[in-house]
């Protein structure tokens, strides 16, 4: 996909130019503009035929390019530039000022790929943000990089990589375990309390243990929160009403479910229901880890 301007001896019959310089001196003829390189790796030369480039560096191409024209003219001398990069695609999606396909004609790190998306918009979800690369999610914490400036996270991008930024407009929680209506719980304007949320999932009659209800919570892709709660507390007056979080996972056990590996083991199957909804740091893999 990229496109290459390539200048043999100041010979216009042998090169592939840019527009600003590709005019035959013979009859004012137009030449190609520029040469592209195909899915095969190679590109189209007049005189010159099929090169093969993909995967050379630029001194490389030169090179191989010299030699082909050496066989119509006498210590060729050649010259390759980039015209454009179109073979090293970066996707920003989501709440960035200016989203879309960008293409890296250099080196770009994480802090530099977003900002070629002119920074992002007031609805973004920094904690839900996350670099995916080969179709998973990345091991990087977009939201320190960005609000608390972890340089560790400032990692060098790779072509077809994708920046997601989600809005924290449709916000929700999930409640799984000993209710009726198990899933997400939407958080109103106002937000949405422990108690709230178990009242909309709706308690079953029997089979709940109030003393250890367990959340997940994400602070970023990579970092979260296990907390056992004592909601027999907060329903008691004892202790204020937790406030949930964006993606929170608040699991009400069993009776006799007492362990974080116990309550995990019950909940991954709701989970794998609801994978494509929930934060990377619930995901089943950082869970099993």
């Amino acid at each position: 996909g990229d496109i290459l301007f390539i200048n043999v001896s100041a010979k216009p019959e042998f090169s592939s130019l840019s527009s600003t310089s590709s005019y035959s001196q013979l009859g004012n003829v137009q030449q190609p503009s520029g040469s592209r390189v195909d899915g095969s790796g190679n590109i189209q030369m007049p005189y010159l035929g099929e090169i093969k480039v993909g995967g050379l560096t630029i001194t490389q191409a030169q090179n191989r390019i010299v030699e082909a024209a050496k066989k119509y003219i006498i210590d060729p001398w050649v010259v390759v530039e980039i015209g454009q990069y179109k073979s090293h695609p970066l996707y920003l999606l989501g709440q960035f000022r200016n989203s879309g396909t960008f293409y890296m004609d250099r080196p770009l790190n994480l802090l530099q790929g977003i900002a070629l998306g002119n920074g992002y918009d007031s609805t973004a979800d920094l904690t839900s943000a996350r670099l995916i690369r080969d179709k998973r999610t990345a091991p990087v914490d977009v939201n320190a990089l960005l609000t608390r400036g972890d340089q560790r996270h400032n990692v060098w991008l790779k072509p077809g990589d994708t920046i997601y930024i989600p809005d924290s407009k449709n916000r929700m929680v999930f409640v799984f375990g000993a209710v009726k209506k198990g899933g997400p719980v939407a958080i109103p304007p106002g937000g949405l309390t422990l108690p709230q949320a178990i009242a909309t999932a709706e308690l079953r009659d029997t089979g709940h243990d109030f003393r250890f209800i367990r959340i997940i919570r994400s602070v970023s892709t990579t970092q979260g929160e296990l907390m056992v709660v004592d909601f027999d507390k907060i329903l008691r007056g004892e202790a204020m009403p937790l406030m949930l979080q964006q993606g929170d996972i608040v699991f009400v056990p069993k009776s006799g479910v007492g362990s974080w590996n116990d309550a995990i083991n019950e909940i991954l199957p709701s989970l794998q229901a609801f994978s494509a909804l929930l934060q990377p740091f619930v995901s089943i893999k950082y869970l099993s880890d």
